[in-house]
C-alpha cells in the first residue's frame, strides 16, 4: 500500500472512531439530561482497532432503578 493510500485509510478510520466517540457522547449527554447514568458507556474499544474498524456502542450494564428510569423515559417519548 502506498503511503498515501495508507494515510487515507487512516483518515477514514479517525474519522469512523471520532463519529462513534461523538455518538457516545450524545448519548451521554441526552441520558444525564433525562437523569439517567449508565456508568459503563463507552466505544466497545475491540471493534474500534484495527484497519477497518466497525466502532460498536457498549451500553453496559446498570441497575434495576436505572433501567426503570429509562423505560419511562422511554414511554413518555412514545406518548408525545
Amino acid at each position: 500500500m502506498s503511503a498515501v493510500k495508507g494515510t487515507e485509510a487512516h483518515g477514514r478510520t479517525t474519522d469512523r472512531v471520532g463519529a462513534a466517540q461523538e455518538a457516545v457522547d450524545r448519548l451521554r449527554a441526552g441520558l444525564a439530561e433525562a437523569g439517567i447514568v449508565l456508568p459503563s458507556l463507552r466505544l466497545e474499544p475491540v471493534s474500534s482497532a484495527g484497519n477497518d474498524p466497525a466502532p460498536l456502542v457498549d451500553l453496559g450494564r446498570c441497575n434495576v432503578e436505572t433501567a426503570e428510569r429509562l423505560s419511562a423515559v422511554l414511554e413518555r417519548a412514545r406518548q408525545r
